[in-house]
Formats: C-alpha cells, sequence, structure tokens
C-alpha cells in the first residue's frame, strides 16, 4: 500500500510538474520570438526608410532607381553581413538584389502573397537555419519595389535549449527533493498503519496486551488512543469472557459433584434393601435416608430454577412488617426444630421491589443463620429505614467463617464445611440466590463474620430505585 502510493503520486506529480516546466519554456520562447520579431521589426523599417529616401532622391535627380539598387543597397549589405542577417529587394515579383542565399522557402510564392503597398508580413522559418523574414513593399511611386528583411535566430533558440535543459536539470533535482520529503512524509503516515497492523495480528493470536504508541495531537494520535481504548475493552471483555466461562464450568462440575454424591447414597441403599435381608429397623432407616436425599435434590432442583428465573420483575411497594411476618411464619418450624430463636424488629415502613423475591431474600438469609447456630442459639432480623437507604440485617452467633470464606459465600454451590452443609440439607445456592436478588434491586448484600462469634448479614436497599438492574 505505501509504495503503490509513493509511485501512484510521484508520477502524477513528475507529470504535473514536468507538464509546467514544459509550459514555463514554450512562454519564454514565445517571449523571446515576439522579442526578435519587434526588433526585426524595427531594423527592416529603419533600413526600408533609409533606402525610401535614397530612392526619392534618385527619382528627384532624373535618375531611374532601379539602375542604383544594387549600389544603393551595398552599403546597406556591409551592415546586414557583419550580422549575418539578410536584405533583399524585390521588382514586379522578382528578386533586383541579395546579399545572401537565405531567401525563404517559396520565395516566389511568398512575393505573390504580399501584394498590398506598405504591407508587412512576419515569417519565422525553424529549418536548418532559423530566420524571421520582414517584408514589406513600398509606398508610391515605388509601390513595384519589395524590401525583405530577414535575420538569423538560430543563437535565440541556442540559448533557449540551454535555458530548458538548466530549467528541467533543476526540476529534476527538486523532483528528487519532493520524492525524499514525499517517502518520509508517506513513512510517517504509514507508520502508526503499519503499527496498527502488527498490535491487530498479535491481539489476534491472542495477546491482548499489546498498544499503540501515541505520539502528538494530530488525527493519527487520536486514532492510535481510540484503538488502544478498543484494545482494553476487548481485553476486558475476554476477561469477562473467561472468567464468565470459569465459573460456568466451576457451576457444572460443582453440580455434578453435588448431584453425584446423594445418588450414589440412593443407589447404594437401594441396592442393599434389594439385596441383602435387612431388618424393619434397618428397612426404615434405609428409606427414611433415601427420602431425605431426594429432598434435598428436590429442594436443588427448585433453588436452579429460581436463580434461572430471576431476569425481571414487577416492583411495588412492599410493606416490610408483612414480609417479616410471613418470613416468620414460614422460618419459625426450622428454627424449633433446630432449637433456634428467631426475633424480628421492624423500623421501616415500606421498601420498592417485588414483594416474592424480597421474601426469598429474607427466608434464604435467614434459613443460612439457622444452620450456622447452634441449638439454643439466637437469630436476629431488623430492618431500619432512613432517607437514603433502608437495611435489613440479619445476624446469628453461631459458628461463623473467616476472611477467606466471606469472600466465597455466594458463589454456587460453595460450602465452607460441606460435610455440616450436607447434613444441614443445604445445596450451596441460597447466598448466590440472595445476591442475585438484590443486584435486581440494586441493592447491596454485604457480609462480616468472625469464627465463632457469627456473622451479620445485611442488605442495603436504595430509597427510590429508578427501576431495577437486571441481571
Amino acid at each position: 500500500m505505501k509504495k503503490r502510493t509513493f509511485f501512484a503520486t510521484l508520477l502524477l506529480f513528475l507529470l504535473f510538474f514536468n507538464a509546467m516546466l514544459l509550459m514555463i519554456s514554450m512562454v519564454l520562447l514565445q517571449d523571446k520570438l515576439s522579442a526578435a520579431k519587434e526588433k526585426a521589426s524595427a531594423e527592416h523599417y529603419v533600413i526600408a526608410s533609409a533606402f525610401l529616401d535614397d530612392m526619392n532622391a534618385l527619382a528627384a535627380r532624373g535618375m531611374d532607381a532601379k539602375d542604383f539598387v544594387s549600389e544603393r543597397m551595398s552599403a546597406y549589405s556591409r551592415y546586414a553581413r557583419n550580422r549575418q542577417n539578410l536584405l533583399a529587394v524585390s521588382y514586379e515579383g522578382g528578386f533586383l538584389y541579395q546579399n545572401q542565399e537565405v531567401l525563404p522557402e517559396d520565395a516566389d510564392a511568398f512575393l505573390m502573397e504580399n501584394p498590398a503597398e506598405g504591407r508587412q508580413m512576419l515569417v519565422v522559418k525553424t529549418s536548418e537555419e532559423p530566420m524571421i523574414y520582414v517584408y514589406g513593399r513600398l509606398p508610391d511611386p515605388f509601390s513595384e519595389y519589395g524590401f525583405l528583411y530577414g535575420c538569423k535566430i538560430s543563437s535565440l533558440f541556442s540559448s533557449w535549449n540551454a535555458m530548458t535543459i538548466r530549467l528541467f536539470l533543476a526540476g529534476a533535482a527538486v523532483s528528487l527533493l519532493l520524492a525524499l520529503c514525499l517517502l518520509k512524509l508517506l513513512h510517517s503516515v504509514f507508520e502508526p498503519l503499519m503499527q496498527i497492523s502488527s498490535v491487530s495480528a498479535t491481539i489476534a493470536d491472542g495477546d491482548y496486551k499489546g498498544r499503540l504508541l501515541v505520539k502528538g495531537r494530530d488525527e493519527i494520535a487520536d486514532m492510535a488512543d481510540s484503538f488502544n481504548r478498543m484494545a482494553e475493552q476487548v481485553e476486558k471483555q475476554i476477561a469477562l469472557l473467561w472468567e464468565a466461562a470459569r465459573q460456568k464450568q466451576q457451576f457444572v462440575d460443582n453440580f455434578a459433584h453435588e448431584l453425584r454424591t446423594p445418588l450414589t447414597a440412593i443407589y447404594g441403599y437401594a441396592e442393599y434393601l434389594q439385596k441383602a435381608s435387612a431388618s424393619k429397623e434397618e428397612h426404615y432407616e434405609c428409606t427414611q435416608f433415601i427420602m431425605s436425599e431426594c429432598e434435598r435434590l428436590t429442594n436443588m432442583a427448585y433453588q436452579l430454577l429460581e436463580m434461572a428465573q430471576l431476569k425481571e420483575a414487577s416492583m411495588e411497594d412492599c410493606a416490610v412488617e408483612e414480609i417479616f411476618a410471613q418470613s416468620k411464619r414460614t422460618m419459625q418450624i426450622k428454627a424449633a426444630e433446630k432449637q433456634v430463636e428467631i426475633s424480628y424488629c421492624c423500623k421501616a415502613e415500606h421498601l420498592r421491589g417485588n414483594r416474592e423475591l424480597l421474601l426469598s431474600l429474607v427466608n434464604n438469609l435467614t434459613d443460612n443463620a439457622i444452620k450456622a447456630s447452634k441449638a439454643g442459639g439466637k437469630v436476629c432480623i431488623s430492618a431500619v429505614g432512613t432517607d437514603d437507604a433502608t437495611e435489613i440485617s440479619v445476624q446469628d452467633f453461631g459458628i461463623g467463617m473467616n476472611q477467606e470464606t466471606l469472600c466465597h459465600i455466594t458463589e454456587a454451590f460453595y460450602r465452607a464445611d460441606k460435610a455440616r452443609s450436607r447434613a444441614a440439607g443445604g445445596a450451596g445456592l441460597g447466598l448466590s440466590i440472595c445476591e442475585k436478588i438484590a443486584k435486581l434491586h440494586g441493592a447491596k448484600l454485604s457480609f462480616s463474620s468472625e469464627p465463632g462469634m457469627g456473622t451479620l448479614a445485611i442488605v442495603s436497599f436504595p430509597s427510590n430505585p429508578k427501576s431495577f438492574t437486571g441481571l
């Protein structure tokens, strides 16, 4: 591309530049010829006027001017020969006198084409000897006489040729200089494009760290800056895609692991019941375990379905106290089984959001708090409303978590104590669902915990959300 642009631009420039030089040369030649014609015409007039005075003087003396033409022209011929010019006198279609054999081509026709008295004609002959001829008839009573003056202009063409050669040599030097400047200019223009091509190839090969060097403040610099920002966005999007792919793969791996454990247990107990002679007590224990694992799989399926449906929801003004009351009715049985006391404190009136999703959020946080509590423990659920936000907090005083665990608790299927979670019937999806519900409402979900001191979960809702943020 760079070479094609260089040669095409250079060719167009040379054609235009040399055409201009040729036009300048032709204009200069025309100026020189015009000056030579004016000079020849003036010299013709001076010599013809002097010759006419001589003819009038001879006529006044009663002499035949025709007999004295050669004599009178000798003086003028010496002047003309010194300058290598032609002098000739015509009479009735023929020449009476001429000092040189350099008459115009077709001299007879030349004389016949100029019959008018006192008329002049300039003719330029560019043959072996370039000449300017000036011819005119003398006035009465010598109208049958004509005077021809010719001057050589070979020196004019020689000087013009030399000047033209110098002009084109100077033009060649200028063309070479401009070609070098054009090459440097194209290099500076195409260098960013070559860099873009190189960096683009690097990015296409999978290396997204490549960037362009931004120089100056012109359009090229703007293009380089835009390319760098585009590359940064591509790198970020690729990183997000890789992270999403990693999370999806981790989700699939965890889900497969979570399914394998209960299914293996169910299959083992079912095979035992089929092949072994079990007592009624053993039969009951096996079927009870199978039912428990089936219930856990059912809960997992419902939670996965709930996560898949968290895409959009309608907002309304929900009474926080009613959500707490319904959550209390739902969670009271599970708390009683674990011998955990639940207390509710509501200092907020309304919350803008989806009622069913908010109830699911409170239930999941409460369910995790109950699972983390020991027998005889306590779980506190509270809501506080201010002008800026409404906060719902769930506090337990159970086993707690370390900082490493807190960084992963909202990941699907993540559980710090897998044995305890399975024993409690959890699938590791509750807090992941809570986080998605919070994001859907434009809220922020945060946790603070210490081992042995319990965990505090806080969901902060904006007072006037414009719309759901979506997932």
